[in-house]
């Protein structure tokens, strides 16, 4: 029979090795809803190891917590042994849930860049303990709804919390591999070392990262572009990444796909990436710094005051262009021929073709490329 404590509210669905359900619990100046996960006896170790694990992550804001000091022994109504464990209840359900409520399943970037860090953060913490998760995915990862005072307002908000360590590892263990299951987890979230020889070091849990946030952005699970198929990711094949992706979005999911399992980065150096400090801005647009004019002006007088080629060229330029406007403007034509080169040393001509091709709507110059019968005199071409 089930503790007087836990009043039974609704069935919640299936974990990795029970099911879950939720529970109304009552103590003594104390009532609030709590899932519990429930197994029978041949998978009463495997729920022992969770509550063992999730033990260490008291207080933990990323990690799922766990109620009571204990797994609670119970009959069922045919009189079976059960085993129970007490946990948070994510009234926002699964990311996975959150998700298929959303239009085309896709999250909104603002959010996704949230969701990410706060996963990251949760993945830091176990990490830090020598532990790997082994089976992070959508479907283990739980929202909890919140509202925050915020700019004069109180607005909704989420937590994301990891949960299901059933298949949780200790970094670098591979005694558990079995030709027969080379590998822990869901195979569509699973890296190439995983899968291959049976790697579980936390670049297992940041590969599946990467595809957490792929999946958030598509609103498609991974290798949604073919058939997803075990061989191609044993050579060291990654998802598909969508090129319509944000910059800084792109340059993360990447270093979550690092093949190479010893270059692939930590949780917390992941943390530092743009795409989770918002700083989107320095790295999709150009920065432009407000200047003072007073400081421009005082620059510009600086620099025109030092003697250079440079200098001297164009302000015989400006001398030239003096001389050319008090001549009568004649009929516009389409052609700027070349003119008055000969005026320019060998090494300034350059500089006048520059100088004149800034003003080709300037036409009084052509006046002196014309005869007196208005044909034009090719001799003045040359130069």
């Amino acid at each position: 029979m089930v503790p007087p404590e836990l009043e039974f509210k609704k069935y919640l669905g299936k974990g990795s090795y029970g099911s879950v359900s939720l529970f109304k619990y009552s103590k003594p100046h104390t009532t609030l809803y709590t899932a519990v996960k429930t197994c029978n006896y041949k998978n009463a170790e495997s729920l022992q190891k969770e509550f063992e694990i999730l033990s260490q992550f008291k207080g933990c804001s990323r990690i799922v917590q766990c109620y009571e000091n204990r797994v609670i022994e119970n009959l069922d109504v045919e009189g079976n042994l059960e085993y129970m464990m007490l946990m948070e209840y994510a009234a926002g359900g699964s990311l996975r849930t959150f998700m298929e409520r959303s239009e085309d399943k896709k999250l909104p970037d603002p959010l996704i860049r949230e969701f990410t860090r706060m996963i990251l953060e949760g993945l830091a913490t176990i990490h830090g303990q020598g532990y790997v998760h082994c089976d992070l995915k959508p479907g283990n990862i739980l929202v909890f709804p919140k509202c925050v005072y915020k700019k004069g307002a109180w607005r909704s908000s989420y937590e994301l919390k990891i949960s299901d360590f059933g298949l949780t590892k200790r970094d670098g263990d591979n005694k558990w591999w079995h030709p027969h299951r080379p590998f822990v987890g869901t195979a569509i979230y699973m890296s190439p070392g995983s899968v291959s020889h049976g790697e579980t070091g936390r670049g297992l849990d940041l590969w599946s990262l990467g595809c957490v946030v792929l999946e958030m952005y598509t609103g498609k699970k991974p290798w949604w572009h073919n058939n997803y198929d075990l061989e191609g990711l044993k050579k060291w094949y990654a998802p598909l990444i969508p090129s319509d992706l944000p910059c800084d979005a792109k340059h993360f999911i990447m270093a979550c796909f690092t093949l190479n399992t010893d270059e692939r980065k930590d949780a917390l150096t992941l943390l530092e990436y743009s795409f989770l400090r918002g700083e989107v801005n320095k790295i999709t647009k150009p920065h432009v710094k407000n200047e003072n004019r007073k400081e421009i002006s005082l620059t510009l007088r600086k620099v025109l005051k030092r003697p250079s080629k440079v200098t001297s060229l164009f302000k015989r330029a400006g001398e030239l262009m003096k001389i050319i406007k008090k001549q009568p403007r004649p009929p516009r034509a389409n052609l700027l021929p070349v003119y008055l080169c000969s005026l320019a040393e060998p090494s300034q001509k350059i500089w006048f073709f520059i100088y004149s091709s800034l003003c080709v709507n300037n036409d009084s110059m052509l006046g002196k490329l014309r005869d007196d019968d208005g044909e034009w005199n090719q001799n003045k071409f040359r130069y």
